[in-house]
């Protein structure tokens, strides 16, 4: 268990360096990261987005993620171009520890299969 906990800290780190060199910059936290994943996701570009959008950037980011392990499908697109998604599979209950767990290793599938960026 701790291997598989190092294993995936060390995967993580590679991630984040790997994001870093491709944008400029280390993100400083899985809500950086799940920022970044939004804004890809919404396909608009970087622009400057209000708090609100911030929070859908990151719901939209989790969902996303989440959808490799089909707990959630994408429902479609508003007139906006958001995207929205429905959750079609009950989330275990984890502690925040094993919450973050999942969301690492989602994220670095991610970055591996959508945008080839981890390796």
């Amino acid at each position: 268990m701790i291997r598989k906990d190092l294993e995936l800290e060390r995967n993580w780190q590679r991630l984040l360096q790997n994001i870093g060199k491709n944008v400029g910059r280390k993100p400083a936290d899985m809500n950086s990261v799940l920022f970044l994943i939004g804004v890809q996701e919404l396909g608009k570009g970087p622009r400057t987005f209000s708090k609100e959008e911030k929070q859908d950037l990151m719901h939209i980011a989790i969902c996303k993620v989440l959808s490799m392990s089909g707990f959630y499908e994408l429902e479609g697109v508003d007139e906006q171009g958001w995207p929205h998604w429905k959750l079609i599979k009950k989330l275990p209950r984890f502690d925040l520890l094993e919450q973050e767990k999942l969301l690492k290793m989602h994220v670095i599938e991610y970055f591996d299969k959508e945008l080839n960026l981890y390796a």
